[in-house]
């Protein structure tokens, strides 16, 4: 038992957090209050054991707490806890920055697997959040291409800040601040289909005809629009219509990053490279820290050599604890060979769902890619059932096992549980699963 109960923590929550941020249930049912993390379980104020299919948004790649991730941060915390963003360096920032190069635009350049067998290298630059890199991204293309509209996709989610929510294409998070913001997105169809691509690409066209597109803003896969996978071609369909066009193709892999997707970044999927990609969430394993990774001709197109003063930084840019844990993060992700595990098990996670039965009043489909998978539930007449999947969710966490919905209408049960997480872990949650769906 923890110094504070459930029910006293989420009292102080009413009472001093903004009411909009955690949603408590006036029968009790959620949330539960995290206590501690370790490996792929959670566990709360009242001691009580769960499976986290989650991943904590993704991010518990390598494990909650993996050891050696947190060894990194405690030893880079005692030797160095707080440096100086743009102005007094640290040397992991730099060994950071080389190995992002390493890991994206230097190796995609070597397989001879990209649209250009040069190899190139990538400059980076650091944030604290995915949406932080996001609009690090937004800034760089309209400094290179002096462009003002970017082109995004409907169902997209890059992202809350003022920028950033002129590419996420939700009401929920956007029409409050319409007024406010530049509204410099157009968005267009997200395929989720081979026979969407012609229309896709026809209302691509129309707007970069135009000549005023800097930028084509993408997930490869929607992680928060419902886990939507779009046709292998997509990519390859932007990288050659942004090179016809004159705009660069930035890819937002702060969820689908770090093997989630069973290649060390989705994009590889379909042997595409961006000009500019958007890395997050699993890269630290629990520190805030994010970055735009973007090729270096771009780059410095976009920024001028600093003369003293950057014109985008932050107080806790490139952190020295961040940059501990993300190098230790990379390498254990690599040294246990999670990519690879990551593909396999997702192609056993969705194996297994298949096989759960659509009820007489659900019907199910699944989709996903490596441990980024989704469980669509709809009503017998086609409509959403988000009332049903949320029960779902909730008493899956009654017995146990952490779940989210995604999508617009809340009713895609996804699974992104650590790249740790075992084939026997994920086979009892999906059993719970259709036992709940067999009672509902």
């Amino acid at each position: 038992m923890g110094p504070f109960s459930r029910r006293k923590v989420l009292d102080l929550l009413r009472q001093y957090e903004s009411r909009n941020v955690t949603c408590i249930a006036d029968d009790g049912s959620w949330p539960i209050v995290w206590e501690r993390a370790s490996g792929v379980y959670v566990w709360d104020t009242e001691g009580k054991k769960y499976l986290d299919l989650t991943g904590g948004f993704g991010v518990a790649a390598a494990g909650h707490a993996n050891p050696r991730v947190v060894q990194a941060g405690r030893k880079q915390m005692a030797k160095l806890l707080h440096a100086m963003g743009d102005v007094h360096p640290h040397a992991l920032k730099a060994r950071l920055a080389r190995e992002l190069s390493r890991m994206t635009f230097e190796r995609w350049g070597r397989t001879g697997r990209t649209v250009s067998a040069a190899a190139f290298r990538a400059k980076t630059l650091f944030c604290n959040s995915g949406f932080e890199a996001v609009e690090a991204a937004l800034k760089t293309t309209f400094l290179a291409t002096g462009r003002r509209e970017i082109i995004a996709f409907q169902d997209a989610y890059h992202g809350l800040g003022y920028g950033a929510l002129n590419a996420t294409h939700r009401g929920l998070f956007r029409e409050p601040f319409r007024s406010q913001l530049g509204r410099f997105g157009r968005f267009v169809p997200f395929p989720n289909n081979p026979s969407d691509l012609d229309s896709v690409e026809r209302s691509l066209r129309k707007l970069l005809r135009r000549g005023n597109t800097g930028a084509v803003v993408v997930e490869p896969i929607q992680g928060r629009g419902g886990i939507n996978v779009p046709p292998l071609e997509f990519l390859p369909l932007l990288r050659r219509l942004c090179e016809r066009y004159g705009a660069l193709l930035v890819l937002d892999e702060i969820y689908t990053g770090f093997g989630r997707t069973g290649r060390w970044f989705a994009c590889e999927h379909s042997r595409t490279v961006p000009d500019i990609i958007c890395l997050g969430k699993a890269m630290s394993g629990g520190f805030p820290l994010s970055a735009c990774v973007g090729r270096a001709d771009v780059m410095d197109k976009a920024w001028p050599r600093s003369a003293g003063e950057a014109m985008h930084t932050s107080t806790f840019l490139g952190h020295p604890v961040g940059c501990a844990m993300a190098l230790a993060q990379i390498k254990e992700i690599a040294s246990r060979n999670l990519v690879e595990r990551s593909a396999l098990l997702g192609k056993d996670l969705m194996a297994t769902l298949a096989c759960v039965k659509s009820t007489p009043k659900l019907e199910l489909s699944v989709r996903g890619c490596g441990l980024m998978v989704g469980l669509e539930i709809r009503l017998n007449n086609g409509a959403p059932a988000t009332h049903q999947t949320w029960r779902m969710i909730t008493a899956m966490l009654e017995k146990g096992f952490i779940l989210l919905p995604e999508g617009g209408d809340a009713n895609v049960i996804s699974f992104t549980p650590p790249l740790t997480t075992s084939a026997v872990q994920l086979g009892c949650a999906v059993d719970t699963l259709a036992e709940i769906l067999r009672r509902s």
